[in-house]
């Protein structure tokens, strides 16, 4: 048998585009801002995750130059041996400051962050106990430990102790999602830390799509429920709010010490670039600095909110910039998305199995830089998509 059998007879791709429904690798040719450019096209970007707009800011480009032309366009290695620089380190500082955290590590990107720590924190004689809708990347790191997992029903608290109980006297180690990146919902933190004092476990949350968006200042989900000291890891990722790429995880000085000298991810993988990090850096002090880019972030979201309501459009749990809208069948939802696309949205379908049978949705995300008037556009050709395909 062939090897790569399975890539011939792969045929998902290929017969979707066939009729003209294929919605991904859509190849942008400008800044990723509130308008981008495909193939000559002006769309507005309802599929961004870059929630404070930072992306084309003309001060994180800035920064992100100035860093390339101090140190040069790569690092030439791993943090390990020769690819640490100090700008690698005083953005470690400040972002343990802004998580109040002992210490931070920096990963090349959010992806590695998750895989290194659950994978080498958690061990044969412990368990992981994940959300049953946590990301990907905390589902491969939960794959590359030798520890048991277990997942909980998504935000059920109940079903999440019958887990814990199960586990015994096992290490044990939760990983929740700060903000689900499909469902646009906020973890019940302050149940699930009570629930980590009653059976001896350590939390971990993933704030890849909280950081700048909820807490002070962007300060994320242990803070937004002011519970930063019951937070044991925070991890973050820089391709969203911080307008770069890249990954960190902060938590006690111990632990970060031992990431550093045991995680594979971190040791055997190229350092962040000089440019990603400087724009890393100068986007972590506009958020601090700016305020108001949260509070405009946070005017859309209700904004949008509302009006898919009104409308009739099922949001589902969303609560946050991340809202979906749930059409159901998979058909229906692609037609949805290529209506939006002739009109000029650039929207995410998403459809099985990245969500239930049955579940397909349109994934729509907000960001500060987004006018009313922009927004004002998308309610109404959303009204008026959504009664010619009869989805409202």
């Amino acid at each position: 048998m062939d090897v790569f059998q399975k890539c011939f007879d792969y045929t998902t791709a290929d017969d979707v585009r066939k009729i003209g429904m294929y919605p991904y690798f859509r190849p942008i040719s400008s800044a990723q801002d509130t308008e981008v450019i495909i193939k000559g096209k002006k769309y507005l970007m309802l599929g961004s995750n870059s929630y404070l707009g930072l992306t084309n800011d003309p001060r994180v480009k800035e920064a992100a130059i100035k860093a390339t032309e101090k140190y040069g366009t790569g690092c030439a290695g791993s943090r390990f041996l020769n690819g640490t620089l100090d700008i690698h380190e005083e953005l470690e500082a400040k972002l343990a400051v802004f998580t109040k955290k002992e210490a931070a590590l920096l990963f090349s990107t959010g992806f590695m962050v998750n895989q290194g720590v659950i994978s080498y924190i958690c061990g044969k004689d412990d368990v992981v106990v994940i959300d049953s809708l946590d990301h990907a990347s905390i589902i491969e790191g939960t794959r590359l430990t030798f520890a048991r997992t277990f997942r909980f029903k998504h935000n059920d608290i109940e079903d999440l102790e019958i887990k814990l109980k199960n586990a015994g006297e096992a290490g044990k180690l939760i990983v929740v999602d700060g903000i689900f990146s499909m469902e646009g919902d906020i973890t019940k933190l302050p149940e699930i830390v009570e629930l980590t004092k009653k059976y001896q476990a350590r939390l971990m949350v993933d704030d890849a799509h909280a950081l700048g968006v909820i807490g002070e200042n962007g300060r994320g989900t242990a803070n937004h429920f002011k519970m930063d000291d019951d937070v044991d890891l925070i991890m973050g990722t820089f391709s969203k709010s911080f307008a770069s790429l890249g990954g960190f995880v902060s938590g006690p000085a111990k632990v970060i010490d031992y990431l550093k000298h045991n995680s594979r991810t971190l040791i055997f993988h190229a350092s962040p670039t000089p440019a990603a990090v400087g724009a890393a850096l100068k986007s972590l002090q506009i958020m601090q600095t700016e305020p108001e880019r949260i509070e405009k972030l946070w005017h859309n979201t209700h904004k949008m909110l509302k009006g898919f309501k009104d409308l009739g459009y099922n949001t589902g749990i969303a609560e946050t910039p991340i809202i979906p809208l749930v059409i159901g069948d998979d058909m229906i939802c692609f037609k949805m998305w290529k209506a939006l696309s002739e009109a000029g949205i650039f929207v995410n379908p998403v459809i099985h199995p990245a969500v239930p049978h049955g579940r397909a949705l349109i994934r729509t995300s907000y960001m500060a830089t987004h006018t009313d008037e922009q927004l004002d556009y998308v309610l109404e050709i959303f009204k008026k998509l959504g009664k010619k395909l009869k989805v409202i």
